[in-house]
């Protein structure tokens, strides 16, 4: 329904400038641009590559502490991983099955897949070569060692044996390859091994192959003892010690070779929405599926035999363009352990301690509700006022209800601890649990069962819109008369992410707010029509047309029109091209999009008064903020929701208007972001960035570090 409002609406813009009458002596306008072209757009998945490869950046940046640096090159990691098992298997998929289909870009899957593989390969290679050649030296001059196996002692070689023998050798279990011992299903992302063996069995078998599956229980770094060390810290990976003794596990035969290797397997949950009858039921039975779907990625020791590396490719119905050749561990992102391994404190980010206001400090959150709103910005200012607001709800014998939204949690955080104290007194506890919050479904699954438990009413939202508002609100009964206050956020309840990722709180009593949050409840739980908010704006109903609006009103501002929007992901095609109409009409722009944009910038008669930055720093930017200049009376809201196809049509998402002191202050860090010229990266209408750095003399301004100092001690 919003998407065929907003094509109306383009329809109708057409319409009227079709009417325009021509002046005989004037010059003939050039006929108006078709702004559904494909070269007007990026691919996404290309774009989200980039966003990986910016990330990957971070590893050289020097003026990062050098844990910090190998952090960012696990990251990369980590979302590349994420990037085959979801992206790459979807594209994989409509290949398999003759579905294809292509967005805004037109590029084909066969060919965004060929230079998925091209990127890939680049830059995977070069990880590694930024790994062994700068970071490990790096390490190694801080006193950080990882051992080769060649660089053991015998002192160490006796310790890591008896370490083999104790915790590796009775939880591994080599698997020979013959007629009775087929090819292993294998876990997705586990480290594996293959291995080439000569001679007979004790029953005369003579496969000449095996395969030992590294037992996931145990860890993929192990810290050697101080005593057994000439100083500093000392670790060797468990792949080492499965190389060195692998002998041990084939008595009587010979290891000619032993290689380590990953498969990544399509990890998205697919089901029939329309068949389903109980989603936690549903989510269960699909969740074992995601550790064995179908190949997408092979990664394999560079030391492989190519016959080896064939044999392997043969098994997962894999070819060569799906294979990665690494010099180094497989399973990079499992070195995260270091962070619990060497406690080196200089070479991590320096501390620091969210700020908190006096007020909020004082413990009274209703009381200081009741007098003003508060605007919290993540991680510079302290998320412990979102938390207190539901643990004094809890207690509160005033407090009637309490009404959440739950997405990425946790089983035992403070905000569960909470709901489920609030439930156990007898208040009315109702939580909308989003089961498929990516990768979270079994821990939210145990989320709803602690909270059922506990007598919370659970809701899991509706089947085919992912709620991923951020909501909370409680019910207290004040002066003979209920008052409702309100949180609303741009990212999870989560006070882990609250220290990592930014985001902005929004606290409020405002009852206008708070009479919107009850009204998008009652969709969420109940059934009925869509129903008419005051001030803020939901999606799949209202969000999407309401940004088309206000950028056509920018537009029609011309060169005084101005538009900033702070967003993780510029997908949507008719957002889109709502911003190339206004960038033609004359209306600055300026989008800072962290990751996936189609936009392309600077196009000539497109986009010229269009800009596109991305900042990558020290925290993950996760909030979402547009701003719409409107001649001097802005209009600013802070949002769930990003500017994708899934977000605005398909979610359930808030988008919330601020004003007075706090809008300016949004303002204020939005300026500071379009200022930032140190961890900011500029986007090209070819696609590619450039980092921006400081013109000689110019002050070197960094967003992140300049919020610190104004809010963090």
């Amino acid at each position: 329904m919003v998407e065929q409002v907003a094509e109306q609406s383009e329809a109708s813009i057409a319409l009227v400038e079709s009417r325009a009458p021509i002046a005989v002596t004037e010059p003939v306008e050039a006929p108006p641009v078709n702004l559904k072209a494909p070269e007007l757009y990026i691919n996404r998945e290309l774009s989200h590559l980039q966003f990986n490869v910016r990330v990957l950046e971070q590893a050289l940046d020097e003026s990062h502490p050098v844990l910090e640096r190998l952090m960012f090159l696990l990251i990369f990691s980590s979302n590349l991983d994420e990037f085959f098992e979801i992206r790459v298997a979807e594209l994989m998929r409509q290949l398999k099955y003759s579905r294809e289909t292509v967005g805004p870009d037109a590029l084909h899957p066969q060919v965004v897949m060929k230079r998925i593989g091209e990127i890939c390969s680049a830059h995977v290679e070069r990880q590694y070569k930024i790994l062994n050649d700068i970071i490990f030296p790096e390490l190694e001059k801080e006193d950080i060692h990882f051992l080769r196996r060649r660089d053991w002692s015998d002192e160490q070689r006796d310790w890591i044996k008896v370490y083999f023998e104790e915790k590796v050798l009775p939880v591994v279990s080599p698997i020979g390859l013959d007629p009775s011992h087929p090819f292993p299903r294998l876990v997705n992302k586990s480290l594996n091994f293959i291995v080439e063996l000569d001679g007979k069995d004790a029953f005369g078998r003579e496969s000449g192959m095996a395969i030992i599956p590294a037992p996931r229980s145990l860890p993929r770094l192990i810290r050697l003892p101080d005593n057994l060390c000439d100083g500093g810290d000392n670790l060797i990976f468990l792949s080492s010690i499965i190389h060195e003794f692998a002998a041990e596990l084939f008595p009587g035969m010979t290891v000619e070779g032993c290689y380590q290797f990953r498969i990544t397997r399509n990890a998205d949950l697919t089901f029939d929405s329309e068949e389903v009858e109980d989603l936690a039921r549903t989510l269960r039975g699909e969740l074992h599926s995601r550790k064995f779907g179908d190949a997408v990625r092979l990664e394999v020791d560079q030391r492989t035999p190519e016959a080896l590396i064939d044999f392997l490719l043969r098994e997962f119905s894999l070819d060569e363009a799906h294979t990665y050749r690494v010099d180094g561990p497989v399973n990079l992102t499992r070195m995260m352990a270091l962070r619990d391994l060497v406690d080196r404190k200089e070479l991590r980010w320096k501390p620091y301690t969210p700020g908190m206001s006096k007020k909020l400090k004082q413990g009274g959150v209703f009381e200081v509700l009741r007098i003003r709103d508060q605007l919290l910005h993540h991680p510079f200012q302290s998320f412990a006022p979102v938390v207190d607001l539901l643990r004094q709800a809890a207690k509160d014998p005033k407090v009637l209800a309490i009404k959440q939204t739950l997405y990425r949690t946790g089983v035992n955080s403070d905000i569960v601890n909470a709901l489920v104290d609030a439930a156990r007194s007898g208040k009315e506890v109702t939580v909308v649990i989003e089961l498929r919050a990516r990768f979270d479904e079994e821990s939210n699954l145990q989320l709803a069962g602690r909270l059922q438990e506990a007598g919370a009413l659970v809701v899991y939202g509706v089947v085919d819109f992912k709620t991923h508002a951020k909501m909370m609100l409680v019910v207290r009964r004040e002066e003979g008369k209920l008052v409702r206050y309100s949180h609303l956020g741009t990212g999870n309840y989560h006070s882990g992410t609250a220290r990592l990722y930014t985001d902005y709180s929004y606290m409020t009593s405002d009852e206008d707010v708070g009479e919107d949050v009850h009204k998008i409840f009652q969709q969420l739980t109940g059934m009925g029509k869509i129903l008419r908010l005051k001030k803020l704006q939901n999606a799949p109903f209202t969000l999407h047309s309401r940004m088309i609006d206000l950028i056509n009103r920018e537009a029609k501002h011309g060169k005084d029109g101005h538009i900033i929007v702070k967003v993780n992901g510029l997908t949507e095609p008719q957002l889109i091209r709502a911003l190339y109409r206004a960038s033609q009409a004359g209306a600055k722009i300026e989008l800072i999009v962290r990751g996936m944009c189609r936009l392309r910038p600077g196009l000539e008669g497109i986009s010229e008064t269009i800009t596109v930055r991305s900042i990558i720093g020290r925290f993950l930017e996760h909030t979402r903020v547009y701003y719409f200049g409107n001649k001097g009376e802005p209009e600013v809201f802070c949002s769930s929701a990003d500017w994708m196809e899934r977000n605005m049509l398909n979610r359930v998402e808030t988008g919330f208007p601020l004003y007075g002191k706090l809008a300016v202050r949004i303002k204020q860090d939005l300026d500071l972001y379009l200022a930032d010229n140190s961890h900011s990266w500029e986007l090209h209408s070819d696609g590619s960035y450039t980092l921006n750095q400081p013109a000689e003399g110019e002050e070197l301004i960094s967003a992140q570090d300049a919020l610190l100092r104004a809010f963090a001690s």
